[in-house]
């Protein structure tokens, strides 16, 4: 008990180390949450792309450069193209929690991408014939009709997309940006005390994970409910 206090104390009461957690707190979900969103932009848009090639075999060579990006992504390491962003790619920049952003939204658009392909294919055929039936173009028909009911349909997996990258976020440490991991980190380096500040952040990163699920959870019923209706 003795020891649990202690630490408890020089991990995040001395010398005001709570404000590190806080920071590392606000970064993690900062990075997460804007990488969602550019994952969910790009993820449409490369499912679009292909979903409009699959059924026209128009759009040869943005389908190519799709299946290129898709491929690429997918097949690295995250923290590998976290590195090669930092150090190759947006070498003349310094806004090291930007870098991060891109880096992670442009990882997380290659998984979105197939969820709302997996979403788009969900979709009754019928949907797109009945739209075509009233004149409307295939894009008119793909934005206003079939779209919509895909993006209700793969929330809850984006959702669950999102609690996926923030945990990913603990490596965006390498570029020296104070997350929760780095937290614990610089703490370690001043207590020499590695276990309280480690199995901090695990409970942390467990506790935003519960209420994040929990969320997704309420989410989904909701859905379920709607359809239901």
């Amino acid at each position: 008990m003795n020891y649990i206090v202690t630490a408890f104390t020089r991990t995040f009461i001395e010398e005001n180390r709570y404000q590190l957690f806080l920071k590392g707190i606000g970064n993690t979900l900062i990075i997460a949450f804007f990488a969602t969103l550019i994952g969910v932009v790009i993820g449409a848009l490369v499912a679009i792309v292909k979903t409009y090639h699959k059924q026209t075999g128009k759009l040869k060579i943005l389908n190519a450069v799709c299946e290129f990006y898709t491929t690429l992504i997918r097949g690295t390491p995250v923290v590998v193209q976290l590195l090669i962003s930092y150090n190759i790619i947006f070498v003349w920049s310094t806004h090291a929690v930007l870098i991060g952003i891109a880096s992670f939204g442009i990882n997380s658009g290659a998984y979105v991408s197939e969820i709302i392909r997996a979403g788009i294919n969900a979709v009754d055929i019928g949907q797109t014939e009945a739209g075509r039936s009233l004149g409307l173009s295939r894009g008119t028909t793909m934005r206003y009709i079939i779209l919509p009911q895909a993006i209700k349909n793969v929330l809850p997996a984006i959702g669950n997309e999102f609690i996926s990258l923030l945990k990913e976020t603990s490596v965006i440490g390498y570029l020296g940006v104070v997350d929760l991991t780095k937290a614990a980190e610089r703490v370690i380096s001043r207590t020499a005390d590695v276990y309280f500040p480690y199995l901090s952040i695990a409970a942390i990163y467990l506790a935003i994970v519960l209420v994040l699920n929990y969320f997704v959870t309420k989410l989904e019923k909701r859905l379920a409910k709607s359809d239901r209706g």
